[in-house]
């Protein structure tokens, strides 16, 4: 019997420790497609900072290193400008990039490195119990906002597609959301354009995906792929935010 669903082999065995309904481990196997399918496991570099994924490694059947917290796109930059051959991408949550990563985010962007960034959304700090992240989006209530996000107190989220889109050497920038069946297709595809963004040198891209952590919002994981659609995306619209087809030079 031919098969037509099978593990891929850019996934290691290990059994992933995340939460019932946490989103990581989807975004973990699409990324593990994608490197098979475009034959790249024996050239990929990934970088993993703080965070949920920090044992990503553990997953991942090809080679991955750590950075300190926020510092995956000055790894990243580090890698490919001494190793310009690899595929380098960095898996970051949102607590890591938008907050104490966020110079270097945004200087990476504007320097128009090669590389590729996973931008994971969920919200909050989930790694560190659910504190208020800089994607938590106005009247969310966390251990550190027990009454609700106030933007009078708190400030507003930050949208780092948005931001990131008047940078010059942003090549591909993309928002998608991993809360249904057509949603994950879609990721997969966003993940798909920005790979291979890099691979025909056009710069910088970047993939911020919509995902779940029902422990900290405490919700189910079906509550929480549905306030996804209803609520998150009403702050983090989905949608290409630029595309440039143009190389911008090696």
């Amino acid at each position: 019997m031919k098969a037509l669903y099978a593990k891929p082999k850019s996934l290691t065995d290990n059994i992933m420790i995340y939460c019932p309904g946490c989103g990581h481990g989807i975004i973990h196997r699409l990324i593990a497609e994608l490197i098979d399918e475009l034959k790249l496991r024996e050239k990929t570099i990934g970088v993993a900072p703080v965070g949920c994924a920090v044992l990503a490694y553990d997953y991942w059947n090809f080679d991955v290193t750590e950075a300190a917290h926020g510092r995956a796109p000055a790894v990243a930059t580090g890698l490919k400008r001494v190793l310009p051959d690899r595929f380098v991408f960095t898996y970051q949550g949102d607590g890591d990039l938008a907050a104490i990563g966020t110079a270097e985010i945004i200087h990476a962007a504007a320097r128009g490195e090669k590389i590729s960034v996973i931008f994971v959304n969920n919200g909050v700090y989930g790694m560190t119990k659910g504190q208020m992240a800089p994607t938590t989006i106005p009247g969310f209530k966390t251990t550190t906002s027990v009454e609700g996000r106030n933007p009078q107190v708190h400030g507003y989220p930050i949208r780092i597609c948005e931001l990131l889109a008047t940078l010059d050497g942003v090549s591909f920038l993309e928002r998608v959301a991993v809360d249904s069946i057509p949603g994950i297709i879609k990721t997969k595809s966003a993940l798909r354009k920005a790979f291979n963004c890099q691979l025909e040198e056009r710069g910088f891209s970047l993939v911020e995906v919509l995902a779940s952590c029902p422990t900290n919002w405490k919700m189910t994981p079906e509550q929480a792929m549905k306030w996804i659609g209803q609520e998150m995306v009403k702050y983090f619209p989905l949608g290409v935010y630029k595309e440039n087809s143009a190389s911008l030079g090696k």
